[in-house]
């Protein structure tokens, strides 16, 4: 065992790896929200909402908004595999789990970028 507690074997156990990745999502989308919700607050001024709203219309902003949604999709679903694996047990088809949120994040943020397109 290292000092961590964490050998380099139990790391790179699939259920640590979406673990870490639900933490990272998590992250990423409470430091995304107050910025979203600063951008909808300029709904109050029509002109400073106008000219966020022409900003979010740059393809980098709409690949930045599908990677968010993503993440927001990618942490829904590791969180009902969080659910299941502590309410119900499931340790054998934990692969499969983490192989579906993930499929069901990228899913989500092909969609959206299909419909921002």
């Amino acid at each position: 065992m290292s000092i961590s507690g964490l050998t380099r074997a139990s790391r790179a156990h699939p259920g640590f790896v979406a673990a870490l990745i639900h933490r990272l999502s998590g992250l990423a989308l409470a430091i995304f929200l107050p910025l979203h919700f600063l951008m909808l607050g300029l709904a109050l001024d029509e002109a400073a909402f106008s000219g966020a709203v022409a900003w979010s219309n740059q393809p980098l902003v709409k690949i930045s908004e599908a990677l968010m949604v993503s993440a927001l999709a990618v942490h829904f679903a590791g969180g009902l595999r969080l659910l299941a694996v502590e309410f119900l047990g499931l340790t054998r088809a934990q692969g499969a789990w983490i192989a579906g949120c993930f499929a069901f994040g990228g899913g989500v943020g092909i969609l959206f970028l299909m419909r921002a397109f």
